[in-house]
C-alpha cells in the first residue's frame, strides 16, 4: 500500500519540479523568437468577427507566446519514460516498483497525449508563421475523429470492451456502437479545450479533472494508470505556476488537445476495464468543460433560429468577464468549482 501511495504521488512532484525546470529555458525561447499572434482576434464558430472577445483582449493575443503547454507534456512524459529507463538500467526491486508505463493502463493515454500534442504544436507553429493561420477547426476536429477511432478499435479489438458501467456493478451492453460513444465522447471533450480563454483557467481546470481521475484508478486499483493521471497534474501545476494572472505564456492547441484526447481515454480506462464506471461520472469530473461546450452550442443555436444572442460573448467564462467580472475573479472561482465537481465525481464513483 505504501509502495502504491509512493508510486502514484513520486511522479506528480518529479514531474512539476521538471517543469518549474525547464520553463524558463522554453519561455526565453518563445520570447526570442516572438511566438505569438502577429495579428489580434478571433473569430466566432459562426464565420464572424467576435467582437465583444477581441475587445476584451486585444491588449493580450498580441506579445504574450503560444505554445507553453509543452510544458505539461515534455515534463510529464520525461518522467514517464525517465523513471521506466531508470528500471530496466537498476534492477533492485524499488526502482522497478515505481515503474508505470505499462501496456494496459499507459500505453494508450501517453500515445494520445504526444500525438495529441505534436499536431496542437503543429497547429500552433502554423498561427505563428502562415498567414492563412492555424489548422481549420474541421480538420482539427478530423484529427481527433481519426485518434479517437483508433483507440476505441484498440479498446474494442484488443481490449474486448463492449460496454459501459453502471452504479452497483452493472454494465450497458453497446457492441459496435461503443466505437461510436467513444469518438463523440472525445470531440466533445475535444470542444472544450476552448476553455483555455483567461489566464490561468485551463491550466486549474484540466490539473483538477486528472486528479479526480487519479484518485478514481488508485481506488479501483489502477496503480499505473493513477501514477500517470498524477504526472500530467504535476506538469500542468508547473505550467500554472507560470500562467497565473498576468500570464507568462498560454497554452494553447499542444496542450489543449493532448489533454483533452487523454481525458477522454482516461475516463474509459477506469470504465470497464477497471470495473467502474468512469465515463458516466465524466460529465461530473468534467463539467466546467461540458458548460463550456454548450454555452457555445446555445450561442450559435440562438443567433441561427432566433436571431439574438443568450450571452453577451460565448463562451461562458468570457461571458462573465464581459458582465464586468475581473479575469482573475473568474478563474479562481472555476477552480472552486472544478474541485466540486472533481469531489463529487470522485464520490460517484466510489459507490459502486
Amino acid at each position: 500500500m505504501i509502495i502504491d501511495i509512493v508510486k502514484v504521488f513520486l511522479p506528480a512532484v518529479l514531474a512539476f519540479s521538471v517543469g518549474i525546470g525547464i520553463t524558463p529555458i522554453i519561455a526565453d525561447y518563445l520570447y526570442k523568437n516572438q511566438v505569438w499572434k502577429k495579428k489580434a482576434g478571433k473569430v466566432a464558430l459562426d464565420g464572424s468577427e467576435a467582437t465583444i472577445r477581441n475587445q476584451l483582449h486585444k491588449d493580450k493575443d498580441i506579445g504574450t507566446p503560444m505554445m507553453g503547454g509543452v510544458v505539461i507534456w515534455i515534463s510529464s512524459s520525461f518522467v514517464i519514460v525517465g523513471i521506466w529507463i531508470l528500471s530496466k538500467i537498476f534492477s533492485g526491486d524499488a526502482v522497478a516498483k515505481l515503474d508505470f508505463l505499462s501496456r494496459n493502463q499507459t500505453w494508450v493515454p501517453l500515445a494520445t497525449l504526444l500525438l495529441g500534442a505534436l499536431v496542437g504544436l503543429i497547429d500552433d507553429y502554423l498561427e505563428v508563421t502562415s498567414s492563412n493561420g492555424g489548422i481549420s477547426v474541421k480538420k482539427r476536429l478530423f484529427i481527433v475523429a481519426v485518434i479517437s477511432l483508433a483507440c476505441a478499435v484498440w479498446f474494442y479489438e484488443k481490449l474486448d470492451v463492449v460496454s459501459i458501467g453502471l452504479p452497483l456493478g452493472g454494465e450497458l451492453y453497446l457492441g459496435p456502437i461503443f466505437i461510436g460513444l467513444f469518438i463523440l465522447t472525445a470531440l466533445f471533450i475535444y470542444a472544450g479545450g476552448v476553455i483555455d480563454g483567461i489566464d490561468g483557467l485551463a491550466g486549474g481546470v484540466f490539473a483538477t479533472m486528472f486528479a479526480a481521475y487519479g484518485g478514481i484508478a488508485f481506488y479501483q486499483q489502477q496503480i499505473d494508470l493513477a501514477a500517470f493521471c498524477a504526472a500530467l497534474s504535476g506538469g500542468i501545476l508547473a505550467f500554472l505556476w507560470f500562467n497565473i494572472p498576468p500570464a507568462r505564456f498560454y497554452m494553447t492547441e499542444t496542450g489543449t488537445m493532448g489533454l483533452t484526447i487523454t481525458l477522454t481515454v482516461v475516463a474509459f480506462m477506469t470504465d470497464r476495464l477497471g470495473d467502474g464506471y468512469g465515463l458516466l461520472v465524466l460529465p461530473v469530473v468534467a463539467l466546467p468543460l461540458v458548460i463550456t461546450v454548450f454555452s457555445n452550442l446555445i450561442q450559435v443555436l440562438s443567433k441561427k433560429f432566433r436571431g439574438k444572442k443568450v450571452f453577451l460573448v460565448a463562451p461562458l467564462h468570457h461571458h462573465f468577464e464581459a458582465l464586468g467580472w475581473p479575469s482573475y475573479k473568474i478563474t479562481m472561482r472555476y477552480w472552486v468549482f472544478s474541485t466540486i465537481c472533481a469531489i463529487l465525481g470522485i464520490s460517484l464513483a466510489l459507490i459502486g
